[in-house]
């Protein structure tokens, strides 16, 4: 991954953040939470 890569995907990310937290009150963040710490529990199971 190059550099100019890794800042814009930064930057995406960030912008995803910024419009969630306007726009939708932080929702959608806690869904993805949500759902992140569902897939590692399940993915430490199969550890």
């Amino acid at each position: 991954m190059t550099n100019r890569l890794a800042i814009a995907l930064a930057l995406l990310i960030l912008c995803f953040f910024i419009v969630d937290y306007f726009v939708y009150d932080l929702t959608n963040s806690v869904f993805l939470g949500r759902k992140f710490v569902e897939l590692v529990d399940y993915v430490a199971f199969w550890r």
